[in-house]
């Protein structure tokens, strides 16, 4: 039966949609709320966004008529049981709500790391369109969404989410992935600024800071993280290879360098440039005779390496379908299983002692992967921790940031969950208040 079906039925069971909090209404949240319109079963009760005017937009162009704004915590669950939407102005609110499921398309770290936390114990299964926040903390929302018995996932639409099935896929059917990755649409610059992007973010209707991400390779490393935490495979090396690369030739480009492509071994991800994009790929391997004669004859190539690949992603037009696995399946689209990979700050200038670092798709640093074992050991700083951090002493441009570089603010939500999981990650019991306190732990 399709989720479509499958929530027709969950409706008519319960008498009731499943009942969806989302955080952020900018681009991704909009375009989410707009798509869940459009599904049976399933409807957006409440949205949180700093700014209301764009919750109540949200809500007005997917003709849900006019929703509450502010009340009282009681006033607010009220109406959400009565079916009329609500629109707050901090995220925390939406965790005290009968609903289902919290889907943060907030884009901020901490923000994401707030709000799946307490609504995880708040007993909500959490849905990210925030990759930075999945590769900062995602082991440990993950470890308590186990604990809880929720669901925690990275939503579907997204590059790394939809490499994963295909990874599942070749391993299924009896390949060994030699490389699991994307393609960037982007030409790599990793000095690229919000501010010198502003026009051609401007022309598309973007945010020049989320822009500046995909154009200094953030994103690319950040969602490269996500998969490689979520699949056991790893980097192929600080940074990843990038090569340029068409869809034709994958198979040759991506293979191990003593049969002549690019990768110093197997079983990594990577990313590359060129027309690949917004496609997503895995490279499998199998030798045995019978399948690659098998093969060649369904014209996938001579062997032993072949290219799968998917020409497309949808970004939220596919987001709705973590919600229907998580609700009905209680199983994650992408979580982290271990933690192999980290994105790490670098200086995207010369850094002077005194300055703050302004976060991803900032002016001061971009993100660039590497092993979780060379982050420890040198002790690097995490991107997602950054924001906010102060330089303690100069650095030169193209310096990957320590711990010795910057004094991070270790009071907001982000980096008291990363100490945890940096305790859980080291063998220790990390013990849990119990379900429905979060709003207690909030104040």
């Amino acid at each position: 039966m399709s989720y479509r079906e499958q929530l027709r039925q969950r409706e008519r069971e319960l008498g009731r949609p499943v009942r969806v909090g989302l955080v952020g209404a900018g681009q991704m949240g909009l375009g989410f709320v707009a798509q869940v319109a459009h599904l049976p079963g399933m409807e957006i009760s409440a949205i949180a966004d700093i700014d209301p005017e764009r919750g109540h937009e949200a809500f007005k162009r997917s003709d849900r008529g006019h929703a509450l704004s502010g009340g009282t915590p009681d006033e607010r669950a009220a109406a959400v049981l009565g079916g009329r939407p609500v629109v707050v102005t901090d995220a925390l609110d939406l965790v005290p709500l009968p609903i289902d499921i919290i889907v943060d398309a907030s884009g901020v770290p901490d923000v994401g790391a707030s709000v799946a936390f307490f609504g995880l114990l708040a007993g909500k299964d959490i849905a990210l369109l925030n990759v930075e926040c999945d590769v900062t903390v995602g082991l440990l929302l993950a470890t308590v969404a186990r604990r809880m018995g929720r669901v925690y996932t990275v939503c579907r639409g997204d590059e790394p989410v939809e490499c994963k099935r295909m990874v599942d896929y070749v391993r299924d059917i009896g390949f060994t992935v030699v490389c699991a990755g994307k393609g960037k649409n982007n030409p790599l610059d990793p000095t690229a600024t919000p501010e010198a992007l502003a026009d051609q973010a401007r022309a598309k209707g973007m945010n020049p800071k989320m822009l500046a991400s995909f154009v200094d390779g953030s994103k690319t490393m950040i969602e490269m993280v996500a998969l490689a935490n979520a699949t056991g495979l790893r980097l192929s090396r600080r940074g990843m290879t990038g090569p340029h690369a068409t869809v034709a030739d994958l198979a040759k480009t991506f293979r191990p360098e003593t049969d002549g492509g690019v990768l110093p071994a197997a079983g990594v991800v990577d990313y590359c440039t060129g027309p690949v994009a917004p496609g997503v790929f895995v490279i499998g391997h199998c030798d045995d005779p019978v399948v690659t004669a098998e093969m060649e004859y369904l014209s996938m190539g001579e062997g032993p390496y072949y290219s799968f690949y998917r020409p497309y992603h949808l970004a939220s037009v596919e987001a709705p379908l973590s919600v229907a696995e998580a609700v009905l399946d209680r199983t994650p689209s992408l979580a982290p299983t271990v933690w192999n990979a980290e994105v790490v700050a670098v200086a995207k200038r010369d850094l002077r002692a005194g300055e703050r670092i302004d976060g991803i798709g900032g002016s001061t640093v971009y993100g660039l992967a590497e092993s979780a074992e060379a982050t420890a050991t040198e002790d690097l700083v995490p991107l997602g921790l950054a924001a906010g951090a102060e330089l303690v002493r100069d650095v030169p441009v193209g310096t990957v940031l320590t711990h010795q570089d910057v004094r991070v603010d270790h009071s907001t939500m982000i980096a008291t969950l990363r100490r945890l999981q940096d305790r859980l990650l080291a063998g220790e019991r990390i013990d849990l208040p119990a379900a429905g306190t979060a709003q207690s732990l909030a104040a």
